[in-house]
């Protein structure tokens, strides 16, 4: 299911039948595009170093490109009045601002050094990994589940603010002082600066808010709410899928020589994130439920839990420990492991959707 046509709570036969071909095989196009990036860049003699000077600031210019045109979309659905309703939510609120800023990075740390204890790159980048919450992505795997989206807007943009505040005083404990307390050996230091994850959240959050925003004010106001959603909404729908497959194509493409070179490496980093993907999600959407919320804020938690911000965390390893290094794999990995895994959690949550009551909206 997409965000160009939400199901209905109990999703039949017809409705599929109604599907566009983009939407009934995305886990096929999905597949498709990491293959074809890793393809691209294995196979075509310094692609992937053209790709990766092409950025500002650290961050890669196609990325954000097809990051930002699968985020509009999206964000251009919100309805932005009904936001007070979310921050009020406080079981919402508190669930998430304690798994995404204690939970998830301790359980990364736990399984870092679970599986790769004797792999201190590996670890170091998995543990950068872990830290960095999900502000972007994560907003389609959302809609793609048919959660909440005021609820991710507001998340998103918790984690963001929150992201920018703890991520290096996270990586100071986890990689340099916890590691001491625990009688682990030295610890690693992290050098990231506060401005640069700034930056970070504000090209790949705060400009896609900012459109999705004044699009939805300009276009109620001269439309009305029911052409605006009805007329302009499912025509600018499918380009965040567009989007999507875009940015997955460009970000296999930049590391597929790396990938596909390293295997077994990429192997053993790949079972702690599965766990941890497993885990968090899992956990997440149960505590939800526990907790009384709904479907669609309980698949909010879930994938604003579960999800991770490859970019930054990619960013930070290499400026810190060099392109070429361990923990810059260990951070490629992550993307090549979330999406399938993300992706195919959607159709888990929606399969579970009919053992809730039907939201209120």
């Amino acid at each position: 299911m997409t965000p160009t046509q939400a199901p209905a709570p109990a999703a039949d036969s017809s409705v599929v039948a109604k599907l566009s071909t983009l939407d009934r095989f995305l886990a096929v196009w999905i597949l498709l595009a990491m293959g074809l990036g890793l393809g691209l860049g294995r196979l075509i003699p310094g692609l992937n170093d053209a790709l990766a000077e092409v950025e500002t600031g650290g961050i890669s210019l196609p990325i954000a490109v097809g990051l930002l045109i699968m985020m509009y979309p999206v964000l251009a659905k919100v309805r932005y009045d009904k936001l007070d309703a979310v921050t009020g939510d406080r079981k919402l609120m508190v669930s998430s601002l304690v798994i995404n800023w204690i939970i998830g990075p301790a359980l990364m740390f736990a399984l870092a050094w679970m599986f790769l204890s004797d792999l201190p790159e590996y670890r170091t980048g998995l543990i950068v990994v872990g830290l960095a919450r999900c502000i972007a992505m994560v907003i389609i795997w959302n809609d793609l589940a048919c959660g909440d989206r005021e609820a991710a807007a507001v998340l998103v943009a918790l984690n963001s603010v929150f992201q920018v505040l703890a991520f290096g005083v996270l990586g100071w404990f986890y990689l340099d002082l916890l590691p001491g307390w625990l009688g682990l050996g030295e610890g690693e230091t992290l050098d990231v600066s506060m401005w640069k994850i700034a930056l970070n959240v504000v090209i790949f959050l705060g400009v896609p808010l900012v459109a999705g925003f004044l699009t939805r004010r300009i276009g109620e106001k001269r439309m009305g709410r029911e052409s605006y959603e009805t007329k302009f909404l499912p025509k600018i729908g499918p380009w965040a899928l567009y989007g999507l497959l875009f940015t997955i194509v460009i970000l296999f493409a930049l590391q597929g020589k790396t990938i596909t070179s390293q295997p077994l490496d990429v192997a053993r980093i790949a079972l702690p994130l599965l766990v941890y993907f497993a885990v968090m999600w899992f956990g997440t959407f149960a505590l939800g439920k526990a907790i009384g919320l709904n479907y669609d804020r309980t698949a909010t938690l879930a994938f604003t839990a579960a999800g991770n911000n490859f970019e930054l965390a990619i960013a930070v390893a290499i400026a810190t420990f060099g392109v070429t290094s361990g923990q810059a794999l260990s951070g490629i990995v992550g993307p090549l492991i979330e999406v399938p895994v993300l992706v195919a959690l959607v159709y888990v949550s929606l399969a579970w959707r009919k053992k809730f009551a039907p939201a209120q909206r």
